[in-house]
């Protein structure tokens, strides 16, 4: 089992979606994430479109850096801030790709962002972790 670290800022959009995207789409993949700074709440609009595409697990929740451990294959930064914030992991690739924050704003931008990272990401973390199906 290949083992990711999504980070951002806030934890509460962008690296929650990426991590349920992640667990939900990438076989032989688990996802974690946190923040820099973390919200200590996932967004309503993140997690409403989460239980709509069927993949929100309760398990998810915004936390920080210090709370996630073990060994990661690959860490991911989402956003510029947690890129600058992000540690350098023993044994860890790092990928960055940022995604505009939805966070204040309306439901349709958390689902572009949705959109986004799963048509961007996703075969970017592939790549990375030389994987070649889906779930």
């Amino acid at each position: 089992m290949k083992r990711v670290l999504v980070l951002c800022t806030g934890n509460s959009c962008r690296s929650i979606i990426a991590e349920a995207l992640i667990n939900a789409e990438l076989k032989g993949v688990l996802a974690q994430s946190a923040g820099s700074r973390p919200k200590g709440s996932v967004h309503p609009y993140a997690k409403k479109l989460l239980q709509t595409k069927g993949i929100w697990q309760e398990g998810y929740r915004s936390k920080g850096i210090e709370e996630v451990s073990g060994r990661f294959d690959l860490v991911v930064s989402v956003c510029d801030d947690a890129k600058e914030a992000c540690p350098t992991l023993p044994g860890a690739k790092a990928l960055h790709i940022p995604f505009d924050d939805p966070d204040g704003k309306e439901y349709e931008a958390f689902e572009k962002t949705f959109e986004q990272i799963r048509r961007k990401l996703l075969p970017k973390i592939k790549d990375e972790l030389g994987l070649g199906q889906k779930k």
